[in-house]
C-alpha cells in the first residue's frame, strides 16, 4: 500500500510538471521560469511535438493514468489485488521508455537541458521504480 500511496504522490507531482510544459507549450503561460535559456530551446525544437501534440500532454495523460490506477490502488478492495500493481508496471514502462527517449533527444539532437523535463524523468524513473519492486516483492 505504502508504494502506491508513493507512486500516487509522485504521479501528481509529475503531471503538474508536464501541465506547466504543456500549458507554456500551447501559449497559455508566458516564458518558462528555469533559470536558463535550455527549457525554450527544448520546449521550441521539431521533437516537443509527436503525432501534432505537444510532448507535455502525453506527460498529463500519462501521469494522471497512474495516479487514477495508484489511488485506485490503496482502496480498501483492491489491496491484495497485484493487477494494480501490474498495470502501474506497464505504464510505468511506457513512461520510463518515452524519457530515456526524451532525454537522449535532448543531450544528443537538441544539446540542450531542460529542468523541468528532467525533474519529469526523475519523477518517471521513481514511479517505475517503485512499480518494479511492488511486482517483484513475493505474492
Amino acid at each position: 500500500m505504502r508504494r502506491r500511496q508513493a507512486i500516487a504522490l509522485l504521479a501528481l507531482g509529475g503531471f503538474f510538471v508536464a501541465l506547466y510544459l504543456w500549458l507554456h507549450k500551447i501559449g497559455w503561460i508566458g516564458e518558462l521560469q528555469c533559470g536558463s535559456g535550455a527549457c525554450e530551446t527544448v520546449q521550441a525544437s521539431s521533437y516537443a511535438e509527436l503525432f501534432g501534440f505537444p510532448v507535455a500532454f502525453y506527460g498529463v495523460v500519462g501521469y494522471a493514468l497512474l495516479f487514477a490506477v495508484a489511488i485506485a490502488g490503496v482502496q480498501p478492495a483492491l489491496l491484495t489485488a497485484r493487477g494494480p500493481d501490474r498495470a502501474l508496471l506497464a505504464l510505468s514502462s511506457l513512461g520510463f521508455a518515452f524519457t530515456v527517449y526524451l532525454t537522449a533527444v535532448a543531450l544528443f539532437a537538441i544539446h540542450a537541458t531542460c529542468r523541468w523535463c528532467l525533474a519529469s524523468a526523475a519523477i518517471m524513473t521513481s514511479i517505475w521504480l517503485l512499480s518494479l519492486g511492488a511486482v517483484r516483492r513475493p505474492g
